[in-house]
């Protein structure tokens, strides 16, 4: 595995930046922010991650080891390979994205070409409790008493494509007889436990069937 790279740079490119290390020409495919920092001739040090397959062999370069690791915690949701991990980076910074994943932010991610609502509300869903804001010393995942907590399932779950009616009928619904869990305001927890009841609804009789049954579109 490849740290880092220390050289000059020898090109740059829209994608991409050639690192002259000892007489090698590193490839390093990296954002327009990365790029926009390093100039030809000029010794850079960047962050890198490899990411091999099959039939290549690629590597990826950060400013600093912040932006790596919010590109590899990316790389764990279902859907998102390198190159849209690198698009998000592109677009949103490591701390912006950080918030966006810890309060379940969605809109924020479909600001990035590729990323529509379902893919945002996956995001959410699946970093809930990995990306912690730097400007906070809060818990991962939870939030302050109260129900300060809903604002953040409710835009997770439009993202996933249902109606903000609909997400708080099904949250209320599937949270009713848990008091425990509203009171320690896990976001992650209280999303999955909707989105679990919502499964077992949709497998339930016709009968008595309303709004918060109903699956979104698209799914």
């Amino acid at each position: 595995m490849i740290s880092f790279l220390r050289g000059p740079v020898a090109q740059i490119s829209l994608s991409n930046a050639v690192i002259d290390v000892g007489g090698v020409g590193m490839l390093v495919q990296a954002t327009p922010k990365t790029l926009g920092g390093l100039r030809l001739g000029v010794e850079a040090t960047l962050t890198t991650a490899m990411i091999v397959r099959e039939d290549s062999m690629t590597l990826y370069g950060f400013s600093d080891a912040d932006e790596r690791e919010v590109f590899e915690i990316l790389l764990t949701v279902g859907g998102i390979g390198p190159r849209l991990a690198m698009a998000v980076l592109a677009v949103l910074d490591p701390e912006t994205i950080r918030v966006a994943a810890s309060t379940g932010d969605g809109k924020t991610f479909t600001k990035v070409p590729g990323i529509g609502p379902k893919v945002a509300g996956r995001i959410v869903l699946e970093l809930a409790g990995k990306l912690v804001p730097h400007g906070t010393a809060a818990a991962s995942g939870s939030v302050a008493a109260g129900e300060s907590w809903k604002p953040q399932v409710v835009a997770a779950m439009t993202g996933l494509g249902w109606s903000e009616k609909d997400a708080v009928t099904s949250i209320d619904q599937a949270t009713a007889d848990q008091p425990e869990m509203l009171a320690a305001g896990n976001v992650a927890e209280i999303l999955r436990t909707t989105l679990r009841w919502l499964g077992q609804d949709g497998a339930r009789s016709g009968a008595g069937r309303g709004a918060a049954g109903r699956q979104p579109a698209g799914v």
